[in-house]
């Protein structure tokens, strides 16, 4: 969640996660916005974020007692996933000998200008 989000409040999205039945589970509070919350490349070292693994505290409580980190949550989300995954596999090549790549990514519908 991110701390100044206007569309996702993070107190309810907070509330959210601690309906989820699982225990494995993990609550990050990003700084900034809906956009610049999430898209923190780790490069940028821009926007901080929380954790706290007392899910069963209140809101306002569980960011109080949250420890805070500096920069992007990416890396600590990559390692929650790592752990909870096969082993890393390289990319595949895009196409095959039925369906050959049309062009390079990011694709041509990218060129044109949008129209009114």
């Amino acid at each position: 969640a991110c701390e100044t989000d206007h569309i996702a409040a993070w107190r309810d999205s907070y509330r959210g996660a601690q309906g989820m039945g699982s225990d494995d589970r993990t609550f990050i509070l990003s700084q900034s916005g809906h956009i610049a919350g999430i898209i923190n490349p780790p490069s940028k070292k821009k926007y901080g974020h929380y954790t706290n693994e007392d899910m069963s505290l209140p809101a306002a409580d569980w960011k109080a007692q949250a420890d805070f980190h500096e920069g992007s949550w990416w890396p600590r989300w990559g390692k929650w996933l790592a752990k909870r995954s096969g082993k890393m596999v390289d990319a595949r090549e895009p196409g095959d000998s039925s369906h050959p790549p049309l062009c390079p990514a990011p694709g041509t519908y990218v060129l044109p200008p949008a129209k009114d």
